[in-house]
């Protein structure tokens, strides 16, 4: 019998409720379907009754025992794992050459990182996935909330996020001590066609946002100027405030999805006219 490895944070999901809850919330539609970390398989086994299935796994044991567990649906060509660590795999790029779906049952200590490489993967269409309910709580916060950080305006920006179920610890063996949840993210249809939602209109401008967030967010308990400042001309932060009726006061977390968009864009115009202007002057 296998036993769970706490290096790779494995928590082995068994109840069958939970199990067939998972399935009733994953999309249905024509496009690939990928499990991480399958474990031993018993989501697998229910995700490969929906469609054909790839799976990642990192622990050479597991697949060892995955392999001759799913042996007859391997060579019928259903199954496909994939032993390799999943985020040199998003380092890579996609983890698919065609538009997918991600079920999965994360393990908790790279589950954040997981997600944010599948949000700016352009083929990862939808996740399905479980999550410590502390860590779901903060992609799918809202504003004026402690729990509303960048996480959750970067997933807001990009997707519908939703915190479906929660599940009790005794639904796994061994069983964890903390509360999961499943957390499943839409993108939104500009982003799932090629294009970035909103304000992003490349990668470029995805990466840029997220310089934005970070500096928003640096020091949460401090005033969102003060944060801001360390990217962005003071003056221009202040007068931009100003513009836009907000009190110097405001914390990044009191500012919705969409405030921070506006102001970002306009951060990011008035750096372009400071450009456009030094190149005139220096003709």
């Amino acid at each position: 019998m296998i036993e769970a490895k706490k290096k790779f944070g494995q928590n082995f999901l068994k109840d069958t409720t939970i199990l067939s809850k998972i399935i009733q919330s994953m999309p249905r539609n024509e496009r690939k379907l990928i499990e991480i970390g399958p474990g031993l398989g018993d989501l697998t086994q229910k995700l490969l009754e929906v469609k054909p299935l790839t799976a990642y796994e990192v622990d050479e044991d597991l697949c060892v025992y995955l392999r001759k567990t799913f042996a007859k649906t391997i060579d019928e060509c259903k199954f496909t794992l994939v032993q390799t660590d999943v985020l040199k795999q998003f380092q890579k790029g996609s983890l698919s050459d065609e538009p997918y779906d991600l079920v999965a049952n994360l393990p908790y200590y790279i589950a954040t990182t997981i997600i944010l490489e599948a949000l700016e993967d352009q083929n990862c269409k939808s996740m399905t996935v479980m999550v410590q309910k502390e860590v779901a709580q903060k992609f799918v916060a809202l504003p004026k909330t402690k729990e509303f950080t960048s996480l959750a305006i970067l997933t807001q920006s990009i997707g519908n996020a939703a915190l479906l179920f929660d599940v009790p610890p005794e639904s796994f063996d061994p069983q964890p001590k903390v509360v999961s949840a499943v957390l499943k993210i839409d993108k939104q249809k500009e982003f799932i066609e090629g294009k970035f939602s909103g304000i992003f209109e490349s990668n470029e401008q995805l990466q840029k946002f997220k310089r934005y967030l970070r500096a928003s967010f640096q020091s949460p308990r401090k005033t969102w100027l003060r944060n801001i400042s360390s990217e962005f001309d003071k003056a221009v932060v202040q007068e931009i405030m100003h513009d836009e009726n907000l009190p110097i006061t405001i914390r990044p977390h009191e500012l919705s999805v969409l405030s921070h968009h506006l102001l970002f864009k306009k951060l990011r115009l008035n750096d372009a006219r400071k450009r456009d202007n030094n190149t005139t002057e220096s003709k």
